[in-house]
């Protein structure tokens, strides 16, 4: 297996029309043409250029170039040997928009994973798993509703394909009338490897008050038992595990916390628990005690302290429902007194996040199927980005449609990020995720960042999350 640190190619296609996914009314989303590489795939009747997108990204990558336009052509077979084991990491983050934005620019679109699943196919695997561990309050059969989704997965299924659709969370929170009650365990630990990096986390370095790791929604008391100084702990479902290939595809956004969305921060959703996954440390940057927000308020700390103790407490949903109430009350009241007050680390000072996402690309590449870190990666990895309609302002929940009309694949995760915030119209240098993608590290991601040329013609710019604008954007001096 090549070592992913020396892969940095990279693909882009985009469509000549409008910027739009095909309508639903054409699930589930057929090529519009017949391709010799695909003699048994039935062609449909409506046109789908999004088919075409991710064949053409695959085609430029190089893969397999030598019978490209032949019945032979098989790109992810240079990837993956006849009966082997493949995931296809959609992003699946929730079921609906919290904005007005709508879907589109809120997880992979179905067309995009039909045309990716019919080249996973044709790499004649043994299984493949489309799967995610979307956040906990996520409904994910409704989920499977968006877009014509269920369409694509009875399509593949219809043809004796072991196609099989698996949600990794072992935490769901359901509403139920004005109550958040939560199940957990929904799987059990051993349909999971526990990967600990120890002190090669890059965790280790802020680790000294590990007391204040934190992701918003969940008991701290159960972060604390796998991060800290010499563990840095997480919970990966076994099917990545024991996968010899991992194709993600993730949706191209804006992120409140880490500034960009794409292939690094995709990789949140092989983790069964979010409580091994520091998002953010309780408290303000200004007095140097946390990155969750910029500058200490009397409300933010109540707040916070608030908000631990309700965790603490989800088995009492009434109570629960009552400190959530105070706690975005006090919140409001500290934003009408300083507009750049953000909750759960979403500014761009927070220098917790991207870590955590970086060890978890490591653990995908350099993980065993025993959970045992090794020197050499231990599975390839490919990552086709859904940018027909990236998400631009406050994704990743509430994101607005940014039409850019764009597919991109590359064989490096850094790389297609690098890629990713190009496009919309962000410096890499900027946003600490892509900052430290390519630092010296033991299994280490990426060489070095790649040279990207102009977009010609340009994409339109996207517009930053509020606590990231005026700090993220090309061609501008960040605010003091």
């Amino acid at each position: 297996m090549n070592s992913i640190v020396q892969s940095e190619i990279w693909a882009l296609c985009r469509l000549k029309g409008p910027a739009q996914y095909p309508s639903v009314s054409a699930a589930p989303y057929a090529p519009d043409e017949a391709y010799p590489e695909f003699a048994d795939v039935k062609i449909g009747a409506t046109p789908n250029p999004v088919f075409a997108l991710v064949r053409g990204a695959l085609r430029d990558l190089g893969l397999d170039a030598a019978r490209f336009g032949t019945p032979r052509w098989n790109p992810l077979g240079a990837l993956v040997k006849p009966g082997g084991r493949i995931v296809v990491k959609p992003n699946w983050v929730l079921h609906q928009n919290l904005g007005p934005g709508g879907m589109d620019c809120m997880i992979t679109h179905p067309a995009v994973l039909r045309a990716v699943l019919e080249y996973v196919f044709l790499a004649r695997p043994a299984q493949v798993v489309l799967g995610d561990a979307p956040i906990q309050d996520c409904d994910f059969e409704r989920l499977l509703d968006f877009g014509g989704l269920r369409a694509v997965i009875a399509d593949f299924r219809s043809r004796g394909l072991p196609l099989e659709v698996k949600d990794f969370r072992r935490t769901v929170m359901k509403q139920a009338g004005e109550l958040k009650l939560v199940d957990e365990e929904l799987r059990p630990e051993v349909e999971y490897g526990l990967v600990d990096l120890g002190q090669d986390s890059l965790l280790e370095p802020i680790s000294g008050d590990w007391k204040k790791f934190r992701v918003t929604v969940y008991d701290p008391r159960k972060m604390w038992a796998h991060h800290r100084p010499g563990r840095h702990r997480y919970l990966i479902a076994r099917e990545v595990l024991e996968a010899d290939l991992v194709v993600n595809v993730p949706k191209l956004k804006a992120h409140k916390k880490a500034g960009i969305t794409c292939c690094l921060k995709n990789l949140i959703g092989i983790n069964g628990n979010k409580e091994y996954l520091p998002h953010h440390r309780k408290g303000a940057a200004d007095v140097g005690v946390g990155d969750n927000y910029a500058r200490r308020h009397w409300q933010m700390t109540l707040g916070e302290a608030l908000l631990d103790g309700a965790n603490r407490i989800r088995g009492f949903p009434r109570v629960y429902r009552f400190c959530e109430r105070v706690v975005w009350w006090l919140m409001a009241w500290a934003a009408k007194q300083d507009p750049s007050v953000q909750i759960g680390g979403s500014w761009h000072g927070n220098d917790t996040i991207w870590r955590t996402c970086l060890d978890l690309n490591r653990a995908l590449l350099h993980a065993g199927a025993d959970g045992q870190m090794r020197d050499v990666p231990q599975r390839e990895e490919i990552s086709i980005v859904d940018a027909v309609v990236a998400g631009q302002g406050e994704g990743p929940l509430a994101p607005d449609p940014l039409a850019t009309g764009a597919v991109f694949a590359a064989r490096n995760p850094a790389v297609g990020d690098f890629l990713g915030a190009r496009l919309l119209g962000f410096d890499a240098a900027k946003i600490p995720l892509l900052r430290h993608a390519c630092d010296d590290m033991r299994w280490r991601i990426c060489a070095a960042a790649p040279a990207l040329p102009a977009f010609d013609p340009p994409f339109p710019p996207a517009r930053a999350p509020k606590g990231w604008a005026g700090h993220i954007e090309q061609d501008r001096e960040p605010l003091p």
